[in-house]
């Protein structure tokens, strides 16, 4: 049983750490999407690189990879406990954010391990735990990328909806705490990734989205 366990941990790492928006855009336009702008691997930033729909298939592919390390660690029968069940998408997080995929330097020439953020792999992971949460989080996220125009802000709603839901579900109607719990660590999860966006929030200076962005490109001060 503990080699199944922790078999079925290396396994959601190694999904987790599968770079898909380093390998879309890599195919489609033959950018390394480490060079562009943040250096991350995730929706945002392949939507720079290379379009629209680079995109939309970075963020479905890294949905999918939390949604298919809980159905398949749900077949194993010690992950039945919802408190072990919530470390598999938790090593997808951890693996999409610090890919063994993804091996660079940085600018003290030490070794480090590239990603995204964990926004979508952390949606999937709801996905996979009760899939109608994943409607919820969705929905809030698109709001808040859209009208509030922050990426960054965007991702960190996705595991802050989450806990919430959960909690919700805890209470009303005696689901397993263990559910918002994952909520609360794959915040901090992504709060980590997130700390130069959270800096340039501070600062005012971070990267604006949607209908803001829209209206900044509008104003008289940039006409």
């Amino acid at each position: 049983m503990t080699l199944t366990i922790l078999g079925m941990m290396i396994l959601a790492y190694l999904i987790g750490s599968i770079p898909f928006g380093y390998l879309i855009v890599k195919i489609s336009t033959g950018k390394d999407i480490r060079t562009i702008q943040s250096g991350r691997t995730g929706t945002t930033n392949s939507m720079r690189a290379a379009g629209f729909f680079a995109g939309l298939g970075t963020i479905i592919f890294d949905i999918t990879k939390g949604a298919v390390a809980v159905v398949l660690a749900r077949q194993l029968p010690p992950f039945e406990s919802p408190w072990l069940l919530i470390t598999i998408p938790l090593l997808v997080i951890i693996g999409h954010n610090y890919s063994i995929f993804m091996i660079g330097k940085n600018e003290f020439g030490r070794i480090k391990l590239g990603g995204g953020a964990g926004g979508a792999p952390c949606l999937g992971g709801a996905l996979g735990l009760w899939w109608p949460s994943a409607v919820l989080i969705l929905f809030i996220g698109a709001i808040i990328y859209y009208f509030i125009g922050y990426a960054s802000v965007a991702t960190m709603s996705v595991a802050l909806t989450s806990t919430i839901i959960f909690a919700f579900m805890a209470i009303s109607f005696g689901v397993s705490w263990a559910y918002s719990l994952y909520g609360v660590v794959a915040e901090g999860l992504l709060v980590i990734s997130l700390r130069p966006n959270i800096q340039r929030l501070k600062e005012g200076t971070e990267r604006l989205h949607g209908l803001r962005n829209r209206k900044s490109k509008q104003s008289p001060s940039n006409q």
